[in-house]
């Protein structure tokens, strides 16, 4: 088992497209901005509909755990790495 890097590069050229990471970017009508990384934040703008989805809501969950609901950035910070989180939501726009 292995990785196969073209398809990573790809899969995150593609979500790139529907996610934003600009910190000016306006949210859309029917997404939600996050951030996440581990060390330096990164903004991400995903649809709703990825919050009816068990693996993302897991997430949410280990968000809550490590930060609460007062976290100094004053956002939704999900704390998991730029990559597992790419690799999630290619996986739930694919579904």
């Amino acid at each position: 088992m292995g990785f196969h890097l073209p398809r990573i590069v790809r899969a995150k050229l593609g979500l790139k497209r529907t996610l934003s990471s600009s910190e000016t970017t306006v949210v859309p009508k029917g997404h939600f901005a996050v951030y996440v990384g581990e060390a330096e934040k990164k903004r991400f703008v995903v649809p709703i509909s990825f919050l009816k989805h068990p693996s993302f809501q897991t997430l949410l969950c280990e968000a809550e755990e490590e930060f609460g609901f007062d976290h100094p950035m004053g956002a939704l910070t999900i704390p998991c790495s730029e990559e597992t989180f790419v690799d999630l939501t290619c996986n739930l726009q694919s579904s």
